[in-house]
C-alpha cells in the first residue's frame, strides 16, 4: 500500500494494522499531504482492502473507511467519495499512529478520545458527503436520488426531503472565468461559480491500461451497453512495453470491449495515452479520463478514478463541485536558453517566493491543490505546448487546468487532427462512427471559429503574475519533490549517472534537440541514457529524419513509444542512482529505488547526458546556442495535413468526390 516507510509502518506494515484493529475502533488513513503518487482507485483500494468494511455478498470488494489529510489530492479525495468513504481535509498535526481519536462530522470538530479536548476542526467539503457516505459512494446517490426524483414526478408527489440539497453558490455578481465558462458552456449555462454543485456534459472521456480492467468492471456494474459520452478512448501505453501475462490477456480483450461499446480503442505500442488524447478534443468542452495527467491543452479535463471514468463514459455526465480557480500570469518575454519546461517549473517556484506553496508536508501551504490552475500570458503556444503547461498541473494537485490560446495554433491542431483521424480509419481504428462524428465536429468549430474568453472582472482564489524577463537560467524540480525548484546555479555539477527523455510531457521537437547534441559526439554518453517517443507517430518520424541512427550511435536505449520510466513499476533506473529526467513527477522511489532524480527540460538532460553531470549555465548556454541556430528545423510538430504519407491514408479512407 506504501512504497516509503511511515512513522510506526517501516517494518511489518500490515501486521501493524492489525494490531490496531484489536483496540475495536475503526482505522482512519492520516497523513499531511495524501494521495499524490498512485492516486486513483487501486489506492483508494488499498486503503479500504485493509481499513474498509466488506460489502455483504459481494466478495473482493469492500467500501466505508476513514481518511484525513492536511491535503488531500482532488482524484484520490473524489474517489474515496465514490467508493462510501468518509476524506476530510483538516489539521491533522495533532495526530499520531495509534491514536483514538473521536470525530463529530455534524459538528465539525475532533476530540481526543473519551475527552473535550479538541484537536481539529474542519469543514466538510460539501454538505452532501455524509450523504454519499450513508449511500456507500456518490454513484450510487446520484443514481438512487435520480431515481427517487423521477418516481415521485411521475406520482405527482412533491421532491424528498429525504436527502441533503447540494447548497447553493454565492453569486459575487462578478464575471466568470475561462474555466467556469467552459463548465457552465457543459451545463447549459452562461457559467458556474465555485461550490456549485454541477452535472457537465462529458465531451471527451479517456482510459489508460492500468485502471482500464477496473473501469470495465464499473461499465458492467452499470449495465453500460453503449456510451453517452461522444467519444471514449481506451490506450495501452503503461504496460505495453514491459507486459506482465496478465496485462497480454488485457491487450487482446480490452479492445473489443470498448469498442463495441462505441470507443476507440489504440493498439499496443501505439504511445502515450495523453499525446493521443489530446489530438480528439475540441475547443471549450469538458472532459475526464482514468489518469492523473489528463489534462487538456484546449477545454478542461477534471481527471478521475476509475469508477467516475465509467459513470461519465457510460452517462456522458460527471458530477462535479465547481472549484475555485488560481490564475498565473506570464509577461515578458523568454531568454535565451530558457524552455517552455522551465515556464512549468517558474509556476511553484514563484509560488513559493510568495509564501503560497512549501516543500515540507508538514503543515504543507499549496494554494493549487483542489483548484483549477489557470494560464494566461502565452497565446500564440502551440498546442503540443500548452500541453507542457496543462499537464504539470497533476503535481501542483490542481483540480484542472486551462490555457488560453489565440484561434490559430488551434486551427492548425485541429486541420491537422482531422487528417489524424482520416489516417486511423485507413489503418483499421474503430469505432468508425465515433471516429467520423469527431472529424464533423472538428469541421464543424473550424467553419466558425469561437473562442470562450473569461471576463474581465472574473474572480481568482489568487493571482500570480511571473515576468519572463526575470527567468534568466534553466530551473530544476529537486529529488525528490516536484514542488522543490532550484535555479540551475544552485545544483550544478552534481553527478549524473542515467538520464530519461521521453513521458507526455515531450514532443518531437525535444527529441530532435537532443539529437542534435548527441550528433555531434564522437563516443558514446558517458551516462546511461533512455529515450521513448510519446506516440509511434513520433517515433516513426524521427526515424525518417535519421534521429534513431544518432542515438544508437550515442549509446542511447531507445524504448517502444509510452510511459517508459515515467511509470515507475517496470522499467527501472539503476538503485541508489542521480538522474535527470522529463518525467512528469520524482517522487521518492518512482524512477528507481533510492534513486535521486531532477525534473529538467529535455534540452538540459540531454546536455547532462553528455558531460554527465548537471551543467554550469556557461557549459549549458553552449549548447543551447547551438540549437537555437537550428529552431526552425528543430521546433516542428507533426501537422499530418502537410505529411504526404498521412495525407494519402486519410484521401483512401475519404476519397474526395467529384460532382
Amino acid at each position: 500500500m506504501l512504497k516509503n516507510p511511515r512513522d510506526g509502518l517501516t517494518d511489518k506494515p500490515l501486521e501493524k494494522i492489525a494490531e490496531l484493529k484489536q483496540l475495536g475502533h475503526p482505522l482512519a488513513y492520516v497523513g499531511d499531504v495524501v494521495g499524490t503518487g498512485s492516486s486513483r482507485k487501486s489506492a483508494t483500494n488499498s486503503v479500504l482492502w485493509h481499513m474498509g468494511q466488506d460489502i455483504p455478498y459481494i466478495p473482493n470488494k469492500r467500501n466505508g473507511g476513514y481518511c484525513f489529510g492536511g491535503k488531500i489530492a482532488p482524484i484520490f479525495f473524489n474517489t474515496m467519495e465514490d467508493a462510501g468513504a468518509l476524506p476530510i481535509e483538516m489539521d491533522v498535526s495533532q495526530m499520531n499512529m495509534g491514536d483514538v481519536i473521536d470525530v463529530y462530522p455534524y459538528e465539525g470538530r475532533v476530540t481526543r478520545h473519551d475527552s473535550d479536548e479538541v484537536i481539529a476542526s474542519f469543514e466538510l467539503s460539501t454538505n452532501v458527503l455524509k450523504d454519499e457516505v450513508r449511500a456507500d459512494g456518490r454513484i450510487p446517490l446520484i443514481i438512487g436520488r435520480g431515481l427517487t426524483d423521477r418516481a415521485r414526478q411521475a406520482l405527482g408527489l412533491s421532491d424528498s426531503d429525504l436527502f441533503e440539497k447540494p447548497q447553493a453558490a454565492e453569486d459575487s455578481g462578478k464575471g466568470y472565468t475561462l474555466a467556469q465558462k467552459m463548465v457552465g458552456k457543459a451545463c447549459g449555462l452562461d457559467g458556474v461559480r465555485p461550490g456549485m454543485y454541477c452535472e457537465p456534459k462529458m465531451t471527451t472521456v479517456g482510459s489508460q491500461d492500468t485502471t482500464g480492467p477496473m473501469t470495465r468492471d464499473e461499465l458492467k456494474d452499470l449495465a453500460c451497453l453503449g456510451f453517452s459520452a461522444d467519444l471514449v478512448m481506451q490506450s495501452f501505453c503503461h504496460t505495453a512495453p514491459y507486459p506482465k501475462p496478465v496485462d497480454v490477456v488485457t491487450h487482446h480483450t480490452l479492445p473489443d470491449f470498448m469498442q463495441n461499446r462505441g470507443g476507440i480503442s489504440l493498439r499496443p505500442g501505439d504511445g502515450v495515452i495523453h499525446s493521443w488524447m489530446n489530438r480528439m478534443l475540441l475547443p471549450d468542452t469538458v472532459g475526464t479520463g482514468g489518469d492523473s495527467h489528463t489534462r487538456f491543452p484546449i477545454g478542461i479535463s477534471f481527471p478521475a478514478g476509475s469508477g467516475l471514468v465509467a459513470f461519465a463514459a457510460a452517462t456522458g455526465v460527471m458530477p462535479l463541485d465547481m472549484p475555485e480557480s488560481v490564475l498565473v500570469r506570464f509577461k515578458g518575454d523568454m531568454q535565451q536558453g530558457i524552455t517552455l519546461r522551465d515556464l512549468v517549473n517558474a509556476i511553484p517556484y514563484a509560488a513559493i517566493q510568495r509564501g503560497l506553496l512549501t516543500v515540507e508536508k508538514q503543515g504543507k501551504k499549496n494554494v493549487f491543490s483542489g483548484r483549477v490552475l489557470e494560464i494566461e500570458g502565452l497565446p500564440q503556444l502551440k498546442v503540443e505546448q500548452a500541453f507542457e503547461l496543462s499537464d504539470a498541473s497533476a503535481e501542483r494537485s490542481a483540480s484542472g487546468c486551462t490555457v488560453k490560446l489565440d484561434k490559430e495554433p488551434i486551427i492548425e491542431y485541429l486541420n491537422s487532427n482531422i487528417t489524424m483521424f482520416k489516417w486511423m480509419i485507413n489503418e483499421g481504428y474503430g469505432d468508425v462512427r465515433t471516429i467520423t462524428r469527431r472529424i464533423d465536429e472538428m469541421q464543424k468549430w473550424l467553419d466558425n471559429p469561437e473562442l470562450l474568453e473569461a471576463d474581465a472582472d472574473a474572480e481568482y482564489a489568487e493571482i500570480i503574475e511571473i515576468d519572463l524577463n526575470q527567468i534568466t537560467e534553466p530551473l530544476l524540480a529537486c529529488p525528490n519533490d516536484p514542488d522543490d525548484i532550484k535555479p540551475l546555479s544552485a545544483v550544478a555539477g552534481d553527478k549524473i549517472d542515467e538520464v530519461f527523455i521521453g513521458s507526455c510531457m515531450t514532443n518531437i521537437g525535444h527529441f530532435r534537440a537532443a539529437g542534435k547534441l548527441l550528433e555531434k559526439l564522437e563516443e558514446p554518453v558517458v551516462t546511461r541514457l533512455w529515450i521513448a517517443p510519446p506516440t509511434k507517430m513520433d517515433e516513426a518520424q524521427l526515424t525518417a529524419e535519421g534521429y534513431y541512427n544518432i542515438f544508437g550511435r550515442s549509446g542511447a536505449r531507445t524504448e517502444m513509444p509510452g510511459c517508459s520510466l515515467c511509470m515507475g513499476n517496470q522499467a527501472r533506473v539503476a538503485e541508489n542512482s542521480t538522474v535527470v529526467s522529463t518525467s512528469t513527477r520524482n517522487f521518492p522511489n518512482r524512477l528507481g529505488k533510492g534513486a535521486n532524480v531532477y525534473l529538467a527540460s529535455a534540452e538540459l538532460a540531454a546536455v547532462a547526458s553528455i558531460l554527465g553531470k548537471i551543467p554550469t549555465m556557461d557549459e549549458y548556454l553552449q549548447y543551447a546556442n547551438d540549437i537555437n541556430t537550428m529552431a526552425d528545423d528543430v521546433y516542428r510538430y507533426l501537422n499530418f495535413n502537410e505529411m504526404e504519407n498521412y495525407t494519402a491514408a486519410a484521401d483512401s479512407a475519404f476519397p474526395v468526390k467529384v460532382a
